[in-house]
């Protein structure tokens, strides 16, 4: 990827599928010119998790994701310690007294290094994606502030270890809780919400093969349209692919109320939110 300016990062991205607006392409320049982890957030679906792939794949470096979960510890994103193959080492060992074994037992030979870690020991650049920190404690959370601060993780046993080259950090959060002010003072922040109807039918356009213009300008459109509604949950973009995709599967090239009726279950997600929307798609026109 090119980073001499924002308008060089859109056609990078573009030549990877993914269709950026000129506020991503502004913030990854940025992040790769200061050298600044991103915070995006957004609604689930919209591309959050896509644009540190896509980055990765424009600049040819390899993608290191730690997907955060309830419950995520230090030995999960971090490292551990290999303790079956350190027991194997005490009980093999019968020459040496307690301080010789101990000392070679957490040695480089037994650490295992989680997501964390590798980005931080790669001897090559890396696309580092902490996907939906917000799922994490506050607790968890805290351990990402020293390798957000300076790229560095203090072991105990081994010392601080430090990146040989910087990581691009994008950290996404479909806003389930606030993350901490400390967090955030360390990101660029990154807002990305559902396209309008013309930028989500040429994302269709790259996405969906064989998909002809008037079908994706139907599909962007019905979408558009939904999300107007009152819904428990809102079609993603990610979504509005699979119903694009499924269109092209049953042969349809028109979507009227019967191929609305028979095929909003791909869109949406809940048997109420389905019969709101078919109630109201189908006394208006789709386009």
């Amino acid at each position: 990827m090119s980073l001499q300016g924002p308008t060089e990062v859109l056609d990078a991205l573009a030549s990877v599928d993914y269709l950026a607006d000129a506020r991503i392409a502004q913030v990854v320049f940025l992040a790769a010119t200061l050298d600044k982890p991103v915070l995006v957030e957004g609604p689930a679906g919209v591309g959050k998790t896509e644009l540190a792939k896509s980055v990765a794949r424009a600049t040819g470096r390899d993608l290191i994701r730690l997907q955060c979960y309830e419950g995520l510890d230090e030995a999960k994103a971090l490292y551990e310690w290999n303790y079956k193959k350190q027991l194997l080492r005490i009980q093999s060992d019968v020459d040496h007294d307690w301080d010789t074994i101990s000392h070679d037992i957490f040695s480089e030979e037994f650490l295992l290094t989680r997501p964390l870690l590798e980005a931080i020991r790669s001897e090559e650049p890396v696309v580092l994606l902490i996907d939906e920190v917000d799922r994490v404690e506050v607790e968890t959370e805290a351990l990402l502030l020293e390798i957000l601060s300076d790229f560095q993780v203090s072991i105990p046993e081994l010392g601080t270890m430090t990146a040989n080259t910087h990581p691009m950090v994008f950290l996404t959060s479909n806003n389930t809780r606030e993350l901490s002010e400390a967090l955030k003072r360390r990101c660029l922040f990154l807002h990305i919400d559902y396209p309008d109807a013309d930028r989500e039918q040429k994302i269709l356009n790259a996405r969906v093969p064989g998909l002809s213009d008037h079908l994706a300008g139907q599909v962007a459109r019905v979408a558009r349209s939904i999300r107007s509604l009152d819904l428990k949950k809102a079609p993603s973009v990610s979504e509005t692919i699979d119903w694009a995709r499924t269109l092209i599967a049953l042969s349809v090239e028109e979507v009227d109320e019967d191929v609305l009726g028979d095929t909003l279950h791909v869109l949406l997600k809940y048997q109420a939110d389905i019969d709101k929307a078919a109630k109201e798609l189908t006394s208006t026109p789709s386009g």
